[in-house]
């Protein structure tokens, strides 16, 4: 089971140490205290580990018990929002430092660039999302960065159920399920993560992801 993955890691293995975690969650609390408990208890981790964070902006639901306690912990806050989503009517107050772009594809790249691993917390269908696409990433070997998953009062356990449905029916390796760290707290979600060694086939060859990646940031630049 992915729970138990990473339980008895190797005196040899040498611990991660992330300086920024992305964090996918949701615009509003949900209906459980629990939710809300845990977006809490993520926060104070990260300021108790001197871990900043990187969010999708904004002050309204999960993102804005979070980051504001990550703000008020003394650790930096980068809130990566697009332009449409900007008015205090949509997404509340700002937090920390604020990145502005021009859509959502601009600003999952942007955040992915500025974290070393990434959490989702309860959200809905963006959140959702971009879980799966740093796991789909992952896969392609676009990243090696850890993808964390909390499972809070069982609220992925359909997802959960999902992925292995896909492995069941051959539409995931199994190697590949395993992209994703599953824990029901937020300490052993990090404690798991800091401990992860990617071991799935990639898609694709890192080199020519990084090669693409080179031509894109030359858009539009002055030929020389």
């Amino acid at each position: 089971m992915e729970g138990e993955e990473g339980s008895s890691a190797t005196p040899n293995v040498k611990k991660r140490v992330f300086k920024r975690i992305c964090v996918f969650c949701g615009s509003r609390a949900g209906y459980k205290s629990t939710f809300s408990d845990a977006a809490l208890e993520l926060g104070k981790l990260l300021v108790k580990r001197k871990i900043n964070l990187v969010y999708g902006g904004g002050s309204v639901g999960l993102m804005g018990l979070i980051s504001q306690t990550v703000f008020n912990g003394g650790c930096h806050v980068l809130g990566v929002i697009p332009r449409a989503l900007l008015p205090h009517e949509i997404s509340g107050e700002t937090i920390g430092e604020v990145k502005e772009v021009a859509d959502m594809h601009q600003r999952k790249a942007e955040m992915a660039k500025n974290a070393d691993a990434f959490i989702a917390i309860p959200g809905g269908y963006g959140t959702m999302e971009e879980l799966l696409e740093v796991i789909t990433w992952s896969q392609l070997g676009i990243h090696d960065k850890p993808v964390g998953l909390l499972n809070v009062d069982g609220y992925y356990n359909s997802l959960v159920a999902l992925f292995d449905k896909g492995v069941e029916e051959g539409f995931i390796e199994d190697s590949a399920r395993h992209i994703v760290i599953i824990a029901n707290t937020a300490d052993e979600l990090i404690k798991k993560m800091e401990e992860h060694e990617p071991v799935h086939d990639k898609v694709a060859l890192g080199q020519s992801w990084e090669v693409n990646q080179l031509l894109e940031s030359n858009v539009g630049s002055p030929k020389i």
